[in-house]
């Protein structure tokens, strides 16, 4: 045994001077992690899309061009309506999963490396309900592959909403919970607006100084717009739970609608379209010079 074991050793070590293997060996472990980093770009690119498209048509809408804001549902189904649109809802759903897989690396995986105290908790937290989210879109984005009229969808995602609302307020003390979940809305809104004012997002970036320091204003205006976007929302909702009535719960798109019909309220979409439009671009940025490093070990962190 003992000779066997000496032979193997030796072989091993004359076949590791080989150029050729030394090459293909290490090659076994880059596939997969070249894989992940790729898709995770192909998903920051994709991320941009949404947004930037979505910026365009509420900017439009705020123009008095369009008749409709867009959340990056309602532009979901623009998107079904144009020519070639199923190619593009499945290149779209694609990328979107493949964000959604970069989430839950860094949520449950710890791929940012934030760690467990408790800002690395609440920031891995933040990202596995980005990825819920952006899963939701792409599902939204896959099943418009098999609907006839996608344009129907936006009145049926209305008639779903309300839906959701009066099962919420069949519980006990529905319209508490109703408020509650308002609160929470309004409440991820205004972290948003904070963490878009005093986060630095180019931290992870692999520019130079200079030009990181260019690009960190399309980063804030994106957050606090994704901020501003969601307070409409979040009211909508409460008022509903105060009122007791599903309807009065609107869609993403529809609150938007809403914050245009107020005093300045062009002025306010427009710039909250501008945020959109910084941040979808902030996202090609991201899928671009972001330092993506998919963990080694997928042991929960």
């Amino acid at each position: 045994m003992r000779i066997i074991d000496t032979a193997r050793t030796r072989l091993d070590r004359w076949v590791h001077r080989l150029p050729l293997v030394k090459t293909l060996i290490p090659a076994r472990r880059r596939p997969v992690h070249h894989a992940i980093e790729t898709a995770a770009r192909i998903g920051y690119g994709a991320l941009g899309f949404v947004y930037l498209s979505a910026g365009v048509l509420t900017l439009l809408a705020a123009l008095g061009v369009l008749d409709d804001a867009a959340g990056s549902q309602e532009t979901t189904l623009w998107l079904a309506a144009q020519p070639l649109g199923r190619v593009w809802l499945l290149l779209l759903g694609l990328g979107l999963l493949a964000f959604v897989q970069w989430c839950v690396l860094q949520s449950v995986f710890d791929a940012d490396h934030e760690g467990r105290s408790r800002d690395g908790l609440m920031k891995r937290a933040g990202q596995g309900a980005n990825g819920l989210v952006h899963l939701a879109l792409a599902l939204t984005a896959l099943r418009l592959l098999w609907i006839d009229r996608p344009a129907e969808a936006r009145i049926e995602g209305a008639v779903a909403t309300h839906d959701a609302a009066a099962r919420v307020l069949a519980f006990p003390s529905g319209d508490l919970l109703l408020i509650g979940v308002g609160l929470i809305i309004i409440g991820i809104g205004i972290g948003n607006v904070v963490n878009g004012l005093r986060a630095d997002f180019t931290g992870r970036l692999t520019c130079s100084e200079t030009l990181c320091r260019r690009l960190s204003p399309l980063a804030k205006a994106g957050n606090v717009a994704k901020g501003v976007s969601l307070l409409p929302l979040g009211v909508f909702v409460v008022l509903g739970g105060l009122s007791s009535r599903a309807s009065e719960v609107r869609t993403f798109g529809d609150a938007l609608d809403g914050l245009a019909a107020q005093p300045a309220g062009p002025w306010v979409l427009g710039c909250v379209a501008l945020g959109f439009i910084a941040f979808g671009l902030f996202s090609f940025i991201e899928a671009r010079f972001r330092r993506i490093s998919p963990p080694r070990d997928l042991s929960v962190g």
